[in-house]
Formats: C-alpha cells, structure tokens, sequence
C-alpha cells in the first residue's frame, strides 16, 4: 500500500520489497540474464533523471508485484459469473473488485476494468455507443434481437450504418490525442471525423466556437478530454453542446484521471457526472499499472460488458488484479493530498518558466501539464527534446496550436508533475527544474543540416550537459525514487 512521507507525496517502501525484487530477479537472471540486468538498469536510469513526461509516473510495490503472478496464466473472456473458459472464480473476484473500487472513487454506475489500454478503451467505448445508438434501434427496425439473425442484404445495410457516423474530438495541435478522431488513428478511419479547436489568440477552449461547430456537423459523438491542453474543462457546458444535436457524450480522462479521483478537479470539471460514456488509462496520473479502464452510465452499461468479444481478446487478469491494487491506494485519504501536490507543482514549474521569459501555450497551467513553446529559443522540438535528455532532463516533444514545424518535429515540450511529485519534489524543487530546463534551451544552438538548418540536429554548449547533471542529481538524491530499495 502507498503511504505518503513527510513532504506528502513520497512513497514509503518496506524492506520486504527489497526480498521480493532480489529473489525475483534472482529467478529471471536465472534463465535469461540480460532481462535481469536491463531490468537493474531501467531502475537506475529512472532513478537518475529528472522525469517529466506527463503521461508516467511511479507506481507503488504493491501494484507492480501484484503484475508478477500466475493470474497471467488464466483466460477469462467473458464477464464476471458469465466466462467462456471454466475455473475462473478467482478471477470474478479480481475483476470485481477492481470494478468496485473504481466506482467508488470516481462515482461512476458502472465501470469496466478490462480494457489492456487507454485505446483499446477508447475503441471499446466507440463500439459500445454505436451498438447503442445505431445498432440496437436497427435491429428493432428490422424486427431482430440478433445480428446473427439477419439477413446478408439487412446485414450489409446495418453494417453501412454503424460505419457512417460522425465522431467530433478536439485537434491534435491544440492538445487532443489521436484516438479522438485523428486520420492515421483506427478512430479517424471508423468515422467521419471533425475536429474543434481552440481560441487562436488565448489557446482556451472556446465554448461558442465548439456549440457552432457540433451545431453545424451534428456528431453522433462528441468527445472531451486531451493529452496536451493545459487547462481544465468545463463538462456541464460540453454536455449541454453534445445535448443540443442529440449527441452522446464522451470524456478520455487518461491524463487527468489522478486529479479526478484525488478531487482536484470537482464540479463543473469532474467529467463523471456529466459524461454517458468516460474512458482512463490506469497509469499516468493515477499511478497504477498500464491499462485503462471505461466507466458509462447504465444505458451504456449492457454495451461496454461485451467489450469482450467486441474489441478485446482475453482480459489480462494479472493487469487487474494490479489495478484493484491501484485504485484502492487512490482511495486513501493521502492520494488525495498527491493530486494536489501535482496540480500546486505544475503552477510552480509554470511559475518558474514565465518569470524567466519562457513562452507557454495559454500562459499558464492549471492542470497537471505544462506545454514549452520553444521557438522563442529558435529550436523546434525535436532539438530541445534532445539537448535535454543529454543533461539527464526526461520530456517529450509535443505539437502547439497551428505548429509550423509538424508532428515530427514539433514546436512544443510538454512537462508533467506526477512523477516528480510522487518522488517528493514541490514548489521550490519545480522552480529550480524551470531554471534548469531553461539553461539547457537558452545555451542549445541549431546545427546545420546537408540542405540548410536542420529540425533535428544541434549543438549544446560546452559544460551545460554536465552542470545541469549534477544539479539535477542533487535534486534527485534529496527525493529518492523506491528509497531503501536495493538490488
């Protein structure tokens, strides 16, 4: 169980979970010791970088010892009480739990713990809403219960229905994610898609501007949620946009679903009560295992159980047992002390940026993510991406509105506090990665390609890589990742 340490936000570790990762490791080394000795590695990395991706964090001992069991050697498709393979009882109750647990903390009528990941939530909420909405009524037309009781002729006119709807999602540049509809993604290719954006002079949501456009194409479903907005929503206002043509209201959570569970966000914001069908990833801020999770009011109930077979093969049984896991720490009071913590430290870190002249995407923050407009350093974000990883500063380049630079290369860093933050790191240890990151972009210069200047390469100042280093490392030693576990 995570418990929190002195600052709040550190994770408390027993010297049984010392035992339990040396004999573990002891048995992989056994039989193939390169996994064993990648595996030492990835924790020392880890615990040596300055981890800001937005989309990780650090989960607890307990969730990822409960992924290392024999619960990985059983199929279970079906749904609990209702499987297609025999002794699954142990399984119901994992399952079940883990669904308990996710109603509970998030207020949900109904939640779904299946799903492998955060896209194969999102496709099982698409499915699940369109058996809904196109596919139930259909066969009432046509006077069958049963798809396999229809015709091929009444088949093939059912089956043109279900793939013309329209799906409306906010654009990638402006911070959506591409299972909301983006071309390349499944989701672009299952529907007849169109994006909202936002207001090209603030980078906020523009309420009028989205009721105009879903009044305009009138989607079947529209979704809310991002990846790289960094502000908060308001979900009764998208409801009453969706409710206005009739549509059915999706939220994707997998990013803020740690600030939804720790109360951080409530209201007007807290998609659950407001949304027909909401979507999350496990991990991320909500710092369990990689995995996602579909919580639906009881219309779309029925629809989300048959996920299996819909969308998903055999649920990964060890997975939800490591979830159960998870959401039952986020149920204790100290997670909600952790959400926000995240939410003070990104302010903190946005704080840092523009009081040293950094250019943000709206701004500011005021969720858990900060998106770096880095063409005020001449870079593109490929380059900024890379000068910092060289001095031990772990980030992700990311698209900002109308990005002249593409999806490739990109124009923008994303910054997350949850990882840092469960590591212990506040207000000041924030400023002082701003200040940081800041160095490494202010002495990163671009390089010359073979046709002129390129996206990609650059030149970092002699000594910066190093002196970030080891600032960064004094940073780290004061807030230990795992700390009194030993390998």
């Amino acid at each position: 169980m995570t418990a929190t340490s002195a600052k709040g936000q550190g994770i408390e570790y027993a010297d049984t979970a010392s035992e339990a990762y040396r004999a573990a490791l002891r048995v992989i080394e056994s039989v193939e010791p390169r996994i064993a000795e990648a595996t030492r590695k990835e924790l020392d990395d880890q615990r040596h970088s300055l981890k800001l991706i937005a989309s990780e964090n650090y989960a607890s001992p307990a969730v990822l010892l409960t992924m290392g069991t024999w619960f990985s050697d059983k199929y279970a498709e079906g749904t609990v009480g209702h499987r297609f393979y025999a002794a699954c009882q142990n399984v119901d109750t994992v399952e079940a739990l883990a669904a308990e647990h996710a109603r509970e903390l998030f207020g949900a009528s109904y939640a779904y713990a299946q799903p492998h990941s955060g896209i194969d939530a999102n496709l099982v909420a698409y499915w699940a809403i369109l058996a809904t909405r196109v596919e139930t009524p259909g066969l009432a037309e046509l006077g069958s219960k049963h798809i396999n009781d229809l015709s091929e002729a009444d088949w093939e006119t059912l089956r043109a229905k279900l793939g013309n709807q329209k799906l409306m999602g906010m654009s990638l540049d402006t911070g959506g994610h591409l299972t909301h509809g983006f071309r390349p993604n499944i989701s672009g290719k299952m529907f007849h898609q169109r994006q909202y954006g936002t207001n090209p002079e603030t980078g906020f949501i523009d309420y009028d501007a989205v009721a105009a456009a879903v009044r305009e194409f009138k989607p079947l479903i529209l979704v809310a949620g991002y990846s790289a907005y960094p502000r908060r929503v308001n979900f009764a206002k998208m409801r009453e946009i969706a409710d206005e043509v009739g549509a059915t209201f999706m939220v994707d959570m997998a990013h803020f679903a740690g600030l939804v569970a720790g109360k951080v966000f409530t209201g007007d914001e807290d998609p659950v009560p407001h949304a027909h069908v909401v979507t999350t990833t496990t991990h991320k801020s909500l710092r369990g295992p990689r995995g996602g999770l579909v919580l639906a009011t009881e219309e779309y109930a029925p629809a989300v159980d048959k996920g299996c077979p819909m969308v998903l093969g055999g649920p990964l049984s060890h997975v939800m047992a490591a979830k159960a896991v998870a959401l039952a720490e986020a149920r204790q009071p100290e997670f909600r002390t952790y959400a926000q913590a995240v939410a003070d430290n990104a302010q903190s870190l946005a704080d840092g940026f523009v009081k040293r002249d950094a250019s943000l995407v709206t701004g500011g923050t005021d969720n858990h993510l900060v998106l770096l407009d880095v063409t005020s350093f001449g870079l593109t974000g490929r380059q900024a991406e890379s000068a910092l990883l060289d001095s031990g500063i772990v980030t992700n380049r990311n698209a900002i509105p109308a990005d002249p630079n593409g999806a490739w290369y990109t124009s923008g860093i994303r910054f997350g506090t949850p990882a840092l933050t469960t590591r212990g790191f506040g207000a000041d240890e924030f400023d002082r990665v701003a200040e940081l990151v800041v160095e490494v972009l202010s002495n990163t210069q671009p390089a010359a390609g073979p046709n002129g200047p390129s996206k990609a390469k650059y030149t970092l100042a002699d000594g910066t890589a190093d002196r970030v280093r080891s600032a960064a490392a004094e940073l780290l030693e004061a807030n230990p990742l795992y700390p009194g576990l030993t390998l």
